[in-house]
This record gives structure tokens, C-alpha cells and sequence, in this order.
């Protein structure tokens, strides 16, 4: 099954938290089974899959552990488009090692220079395929195909390149994304889980979903949208 995440909303959080989870819950029958397949960051908005039987559960974990599912995700960076050429349509690749930062909710890049045996054992292999769709004079809208699915990994990958996604401070963005509210915990960054393909667990039939940005992103930025539509 697939389910829409707004963005400020945890897939899932303990007891007495209102999450994703706790919401689904809610609407089924009490005692029914649910099991979260995946998550997507608090911040980030988009399509999550959910199994509502545990053989649905196995069979759709083990597509993930295959890299069986495909995601695009979409994404306001922060910058020019040199990185694309400044030409729409242009496909670059990222790889990079990353590695979860000790004792922090926070990933990192680890060098190719790095010589300590103990941190780059600690890194894994991240890749992602990003096509710019549409620029204006300071940020770009970009589609996001991870190939990975690292902590962090297209938040971390941009910034990296000197286009954070907008409104993500974690990851050096400067700017605020949507409306200000007082929690950072809660405001959305400029990313979202657009689409998603996975095989039908009883019929292995190819299915997808897709789930539109929210609507004040195109009120945010309409010349990006009125490009590419």
C-alpha cells in the first residue's frame, strides 16, 4: 500500500508521538497488522510503502535489500547550474563514500584521501543519478534517482556539491523553505519522494505510485514549475 508523508510528520516515533504510523494505525482495524517498509527523513514530504500482512512485509524488504525498487525524488537546490552545464535535461552521476557521523543524527563524506583504516571501513557506497528540469537565477529543480539508499545520501550528495537542498541547515543551506514555524524539527526542506516502482507481492506484477509536491512549492517557486509544465 502506498501512503502520502507530509513533510514535519516522522514515519514512525515512539508511543504517544504522532507519526505516520500512528495515523495509518488509526484508520485500520484495531489489532491489524502494519509494518513500515521504509522511511523518509521527518523533513521530507512524498510516497512511502506500507504491508499490511507480514508476507507482504518479507517480500517487499527483500525487493529493497535487492535494489529492486526503484525512487525519484524531487528537489529545489540552492546555486547555478553549472554542475548541469546549464542545460535542462542533463544527467550527472554522484558517487561518494559515505558514513554515518558517530553520536550525531548526521552523515558525512569520506574522502578519498582519507588513510585511517577504522573511518573508511565504516563508509558504503552511495550513487545517485540527478537531472537538472528546470533553473532560475539562484536555485535549480532537479530530479533525484538514488541507486543507494544511504543515511542522509541526497541531502549530503548536493550539499556536497555546493547545492544544498533549500531549507536543509543540517546540510549548509542559508535559506528557509515554506512557512516559519518554531520547531527547526518540524519545517520542511525543498525534497520529495515523487515516485516510486516495486513488484506486486502476490502478483509480481510492476507497480508505482506517484505523489504530486505539495502545492505551495509551485507557489514558492512558479518559474521552475511554469518550465516544465
Amino acid at each position: 500500500m502506498a501512503v502520502f508523508k507530509r513533510a514535519g510528520l516522522p514515519t514512525q516515533a515512539p508511543a504517544g508521538i504522532d507519526s505516520l504510523e500512528s495515523h495509518i494505525r488509526a484508520s485500520l482495524p484495531q489489532g491489524s497488522y502494519l509494518a513500515m517498509i521504509h522511511r523518509l527523513d521527518r523533513a521530507v514530504s512524498g510516497v512511502v510503502l506500507v504491508a499490511i500482512t507480514p508476507r507482504a512485509a518479507r517480500k517487499m524488504s527483500r525487493q529493497f535489500e535487492r535494489r529492486e525498487i526503484e525512487k525519484t525524488y524531487l528537489a529545489i537546490l540552492e546555486g547555478d547550474s553549472l554542475h548541469f552545464q546549464n542545460s535542462p535535461g542533463s544527467i550527472v552521476e554522484w558517487h561518494d563514500t559515505i558514513s554515518k557521523v558517530e553520536n550525531k543524527a548526521c552523515a558525512e563524506v569520506v574522502p578519498d584521501s582519507e588513510t585511517d583504516p577504522l573511518i573508511r571501513s565504516r563508509g558504503k557506497q552511495a550513487f545517485t543519478r540527478a537531472r537538472l528540469l528546470a533553473k532560475s537565477d539562484r536555485r535549480m529543480l532537479v530530479e533525484l534517482s538514488p541507486q543507494t539508499g544511504r543515511m542522509h545520501q541526497l541531502r549530503l550528495q548536493s550539499s556536497r556539491r555546493g547545492m544544498p537542498i533549500v531549507g536543509d541547515s543540517l546540510y549548509e543551506s542559508r535559506e528557509t523553505f515554506g512557512n516559519l514555524i518554531d520547531s527547526d524539527r518540524d519545517r520542511a526542506i525543498a525534497l520529495h519522494a515523487h515516485w516510486i516502482a516495486w513488484n506486486d507481492p502476490d502478483t509480481f506484477t510492476r507497480c508505482e505510485a506517484r505523489a504530486a509536491v505539495p502545492d505551495f512549492w509551485r507557489v514558492i517557486e512558479p518559474t521552475l514549475f511554469h518550465a516544465i509544465e
